[in-house]
């Protein structure tokens, strides 16, 4: 007799969409417990999975500004989680344009239109990152289509080749940061004067000095309808294109060097926008419309891509300094107000970004005139990624805002004078690296230096010897793996001096880190000297020798609860050296009989040592290390207890 199956197909459907439906629950109760950051960039990773376009209406992937934008959203959320699915993402990406020439798929050089600039970010952080000279190649393209690029007689890049003798506001982000992330990345200063007066050429042609806003766009010849015959300007202001204005000065102030003369003229035209549109900030929701002045104008709508943008360059520039804190209340403001207005939800969790405008410009055919009417009746997209990546990134902000109070008012220095390699790139230029604050490749500590920074603290490197005067202003004083003489000729080595300074500094109340390395690869003899004040040795024994990439080899288990480290329990620490301790220090972690980890309090201060520098971009970055390893995250935990820890008053 034939027997009965236990499922019938129908009986079988039934209960593969019980489970499926199941799956999806957990799925999305997770998706919904994580940041706003997290959730939609990993919405638009498996929206975009396969390219970065609409497909839903019929769109081909192209090189373009708006992928460029969601890839740079998308690297901020990787700096600030450590998980590299997001590098990946921004890699792949980038390699389904970039040949092993240099040539960009769909990019067409003499176009000389400003929005194929943009992606050039992407390629210089892909350069550095993952070393492929293919980048390189493709952002020297991009950088030549600058230096031959149509200018206004004044100066200023036209918008496109198709828009002759203008300039939009959108024009300053798609071109500028990426102008100055190159110029820095490769040693061309003299950009920066460029860079400046592009802004500067901008305020002045397209402000009004009634509002303090910016008009969307400036025509130098006067020839165009929609330009005003006196001053050129256009009739009205966008809320996005003021979006990208500000957003263009926060990012391109990151690399622009502090030094040079016109920083501050940047700085002050960042303020007096930022004054302009918070008086154009909707009291009750908190957003800005699509005109931004027309606050009570028919038709008029709030929008979601400009109100993010302008939380973003609110945020930014609060956290950087360059604003008032008191703008932070209308960041927040207006946050919330994007939460509440543009953002929905579907019923399986999924969420999306609602009411962002499909596109805005001026003139071309059919004819854009740039008046008000005009701007009310171009399309609204839902997810649209001129809206979804600013939201993201104005995400990633208020997030750290949150933090920020942990560390506000410390300082954290890094030494550099025990530490103290030189490289020369590839580009010819000499620089220190390894262990520094400013070494962006795997081997800097330019992710931990974010950590610091992102809860508040301010960033110091320590390039002479310590003493009372170099230490005093220090909450938090890392050392890590003194130079031996096959690192560097003529090392410094740790001294009575500098053994007195740094004991006294802890005494009153300064956080000491000591990171050694295998005793291969550091030098211990002096270095134990300082340590042996604290109760702690760096011993000649290494442990956890990995060979390839079993990094299974190279496991350190955190205990429970653990007293700096309480939602972490693997972390990744090879070829260590194991310390010996003594009273006044005691391990708090250890492997066997081994002791990885030690703390040690003297006087009103700290001491926390380990035998490695287990927490340098490499092993934060997610790029090699799996996920399971949880450095990122103990860097925080580390970060914020160094920070509260008997901290100096």
């Amino acid at each position: 007799m034939q027997r009965k199956p236990f499922f019938t197909l129908p009986t079988f459907s039934k209960y593969f969409v019980i489970l499926a439906g199941i799956c999806l629950f957990f799925s999305n109760t997770s998706l919904a417990q994580m940041k706003w950051s997290e959730r939609m960039a990993d919405i638009m990773l498996d929206v975009h999975k396969d390219s970065i376009t609409y497909k839903e209406e019929g769109k081909r992937a192209r090189w373009d500004y708006e992928q460029a934008i969601l890839l740079k959203a998308i690297e901020r959320v990787w700096y600030r989680t450590g998980d590299a699915k997001y590098y990946r993402f921004i890699l792949n990406n980038m390699d389904s344009y970039v040949n092993d020439k240099g040539e960009i798929k769909t990019y067409k050089y003499d176009n000389f239109n400003s929005d194929n600039i943009t992606g050039g970010r992407s390629l210089v952080m892909l350069y550095r990152e993952s070393g492929k000279e293919k980048f390189k190649l493709a952002a020297d393209l991009l950088r030549k289509q600058l230096s031959e690029h149509p200018r206004t007689k004044e100066g200023g890049f036209w918008h496109k080749q198709i828009y002759p003798n203008q300039m939009w506001l959108d024009g300053l982000y798609m071109v500028e940061p990426f102008y100055a992330e190159y110029s820095k990345a490769f040693n061309q200063p003299q950009n920066f004067d460029d860079i400046a007066n592009q802004f500067i050429w901008m305020e002045k042609n397209a402000r009004d000095t009634k509002t303090g806003l910016l008009y969307h766009g400036y025509d130098e010849s006067r020839e165009q309808k929609w330009a005003d015959k006196t001053t050129g300007r256009s009739p009205n202001f966008w809320g996005r294109s003021i979006g990208w204005y500000i957003m263009a000065l926060a990012d391109v102030l990151d690399t622009f060097p502090k030094e040079h003369p016109k920083r501050n003229e940047l700085i002050a035209i960042y303020q007096r926008l930022a004054a302009a549109i918070v008086k154009y900030q909707d009291p009750k929701e908190g957003c800005w419309y699509q005109v931004v002045d027309k606050l009570n104008g028919k038709g008029n709508y709030l929008e979601a891509s400009g109100s993010s943008m302008m939380v973003y360059g609110l945020a930014k520039g609060v956290r950087m300094g360059y604003l008032d804190k008191s703008y932070s209340l209308n960041a927040k403001k207006g946050y919330d107000g994007i939460l509440r207005n543009f953002i929905s939800t579907e019923s399986n969790g999924i969420n999306h970004l609602e009411k962002v405008v499909l596109v805005s410009g001026l003139g071309g055919n059919p004819y854009r005139d740039g008046s008000y009417e005009y701007y009310l009746k171009e399309p609204i997209r839902r997810d649209d990624l001129k809206g979804m990546a600013p939201f993201i990134m104005a995400s990633v902000e208020m997030e750290i805002a949150e933090d920020l109070a942990v560390g506000k008012g410390k300082k954290v220095g890094l030494d550099n004078y025990f530490n103290h390699e030189m490289r020369t790139t590839r580009e010819g230029i000499t620089e220190p690296y390894h262990y520094t604050w400013y070494d962006g490749k795997d081997s800097g500590f330019t992710l931990l230096g974010s950590i610091f920074e992102n809860y508040g603290a301010e960033l110091k490197t320590v390039s002479s010897a310590p003493r009372a005067n170099t230490l005093k202003d220090l909450d938090v004083y890392i050392i890590v793996d003194p130079d031996t003489k096959k690192e560097t000729p003529n090392p410094n080595y740790v001294d009575a001096q500098d053994i007195a300074a740094i004991e006294n500094w802890v005494k009153a109340g300064g956080n000491l880190v000591l990171m050694a390395n295998d005793s291969a690869n550091v030098e211990l003899p002096h270095f134990n000297k300082l340590a042996a004040r604290f109760g702690i040795q760096f011993t000649g024994k290494s442990i956890n020798m990995v060979k390839n990439n079993v990094y299974e080899q190279g496991k350190v288990t955190i205990p429970a609860n653990h007293s700096i480290f309480k939602d972490v329990s693997k972390v990744f620490v090879k070829e260590l050296s194991v310390l010996s301790v003594k009273a006044p220090a005691k391990a708090v972690v250890t492997e066997g009989n081994d002791n990885i980890m030690a703390v040690a309090k003297v006087g009103k201060g700290t001491v926390f040592a380990i035998g490695d520098p287990w927490i340098y971009n490499e092993y934060l970055n997610g790029k090699r290390l799996p996920m399971e390893f949880e450095n990122f995250k103990a860097a925080k935990n580390l970060a914020v207890w160094l920070l509260k820890s008997n901290a100096k008053k």
